[in-house]
């Protein structure tokens, strides 16, 4: 049976002249491809989708214009032994399989297909015999509709140049080419990084500590009168760590007992900055100045070439995590941060770096400097006051059946972050009496407003269905956090004025945290949240719900 112009035969040669060999898999391919090229209206511009790397995406370039380099042919891996042809501008297609139940009738096929038969055990010339035979006989076929996202072909987009490797890629991989996040082939044995990118085996590692500066070392006894290279540290277990002897400090002969009692033997001697390379403390200053955003601070002066971020103001922690990450990836440096999003108090430390080795290389350097420019790591959102109102729902609250226990919660902890609750209002469960309860708290002037309870699955829970009448627009509902998994997001924008919403769900009353207090710092700070906000917050969203609770101080929202 012919594939296509081709007989058998001269198919055979011309998929070993292409793959190498005469694969099995892209004989019946061939049969596949022309299979499915019969179905499309004469002169149709197509595309291809080819559901498995094995072997099928060969016999679709060797038989039509469609090949991975000019973008017509996709292969998506989902392990099935299919292809589909489809009209490039409407989608509409034929998708072609290779059907088990009809390769019964011949032994050798399914042999091999199935990997029943070990590959010495299998006769060649028989198999090929059958799929001449048996041809397109062995597959199955049916309409497809490609979807439209699927089939439009993506452009390049603005093409960049890593700050690690020097080389172009497209920026949307993330702030450094997906090579040097890890993912290039060509690490050092039992290395996962990229060559050059940090991880280097025992004989490079050590050429490249011999290609540092060389540093006179002296004995203690024999450096008093000179000055000291770098800080050295002190540390008294389980007491103290910190500077004992500073960078040019002039050694006295009393000094030498103390280096001695630190376990200094040697010490470098302070000489001038060798070319090509520059001082841990001079880089960790140069790291700062760029990693510094808004309401972040910094002492000028590094110690051991380290420097610490404070946060000028209470706020929450906006973190640039990808280039972060990115300058993690450049060798011998490092930052370190609080989590995103935490909630830090005016004065408080929120993150370090540090030139790890005494001397960072020129080039080490250039490549951190790189991964900076784009701009800082780290800033505070501010924390500022709002006049809050709170909606509690609640048939039974309202008729005075059972006690509001839920405004004094929210009032205290509002009140925490420099907010002031200017009206409670307490409606029943009906949805038109929440929408005026809403305009009644707008004309109070409140700019948050935060509704209690009635968000859950109860017919009786109308809420949002308030909410919505009044105007909400913007709703988010549902977060990765527990408890507090019913919470809701949202603004008002109506004739009687306009607000931030956040609904929190029942759980509130027992729990002494919830989603509330990870998402409240956010809303008062202005950090707008989307849906993919919400979901990057499930890793750390799992309440333990200890005995004591100790929260912030625990590892929920974090």
């Amino acid at each position: 049976m012919n594939i296509g112009p081709y007989t058998f035969q001269e198919f055979k040669d011309k998929a070993a002249a292409f793959h190498g060999y005469p694969a099995p898999g892209l004989l019946l391919g061939g049969y596949m491809v022309e299979l499915a090229r019969r179905q499309l209206p004469e002169g149709t511009l197509f595309d291809a989708v080819v559901e498995t790397s094995k072997c099928l995406p060969d016999a679709v370039q060797i038989l039509t214009p469609c090949t991975l380099g000019n973008g017509w042919m996709k292969v998506l891996n989902l392990g099935r032994y299919a292809l589909a042809l489809y009209d490039k501008y409407t989608g509409t297609g034929v998708r072609v399989w290779l059907d088990v139940e009809k390769l019964t009738p011949y032994d050798e096929i399914r042999g091999w297909f199935l990997k029943l038969k070990k590959k010495a055990d299998q006769d060649t010339d028989r198999l090929f015999r059958e799929i001449e035979e048996a041809g397109e006989n062995l597959c199955s076929m049916a309409p497809v509709q490609v979807d439209d996202l699927f089939r439009k072909h993506k452009n390049m987009g603005r093409v960049g140049v890593c700050p690690i490797c020097a080389e172009a890629y497209p920026p949307s991989d993330g702030a450094i080419c997906r090579g040097c996040q890890g993912e290039a082939p060509y690490g050092q044995p039992g290395c996962h990084m990229p060559a050059g990118a940090g991880c280097e085996t025992a004989p490079h590692a050590q050429a490249q500590m011999d290609a540092g500066p060389r540093l006179t070392a002296v004995p203690v006894s024999e450096a008093v009168g000179h000055k000291t290279l770098h800080d050295m540290t002190r540390i008294v277990a389980g007491e103290s760590k910190g500077v004992e002897f500073h960078k040019g400090h002039a050694i006295s002969g009393g000094d030498v007992c103390r280096l001695q009692a630190m376990g200094r033997a040697h010490v470098y001697l302070e000489q001038e900055t060798p070319d090509g390379f520059i001082h841990e403390n001079e880089a960790a200053l140069a790291f700062a100045r760029l990693m510094a955003g808004e309401n972040i601070t910094f002492d000028e002066t590094p110690h051991e070439g380290k420097i610490n971020f404070r946060s000028t103001a209470t706020g929450v922690l906006l973190l640039e995590r990808e280039r972060l990450e990115a300058f993690n990836m450049v060798p011998d440096v490092m930052a370190a941060s609080r989590h995103d999003g935490v909630l830090v108090e005016a004065g408080k430390e929120l993150a370090g770096a540090r030139a790890i080795p005494l001397y960072l290389s020129a080039e080490n350097f250039r490549k951190a400097q790189a991964v900076l420019s784009a701009g800082p790591l780290f800033s505070i959102a501010p924390v500022k006051p709002m006049r809050v109102g709170v909606l509690v729902t609640g048939t039974e609250v309202f008729q005075g059946l059972i006690e509001d226990k839920f405004a004094p919660v929210v009032r205290d902890k509002v009140e925490r972050l420099g907010s002031s609750v200017v009206a409670v209002d307490i409606v029943p469960d009906d949805a038109e009496r929440i929408a005026r309860s809403v305009a009644k708290l707008l004309a109070a002037g409140a700019e948050l407003i935060v509704t209690t309870a009635g968000l859950s699955v109860d017919p009786d829970d109308v809420t949002r269905k308030g909410l919505l009448t009044a105007g909400l627009t913007d709703m988010l509902y549902g977060a990765p956090l527990l408890p507090g998994a019913m919470t809701l997001l949202g603004r008002l924008a109506c004739p009687a004025g306009s607000a931030q919403v956040m609904g929190v769900p029942a759980c509130a009353l027992f729990h002494k945290a919830t989603s509330f207090d990870i998402l409240l710092p956010r809303v008062l700070a202005g950090v707008e949240l989307k849906r993919a906000d919400l979901a990057k917050m499930a890793e750390g969203g799992f309440c333990l719900n200890c005995k004591t609770c100790v929260y912030p101080k625990c590892c929920f929202g974090k």
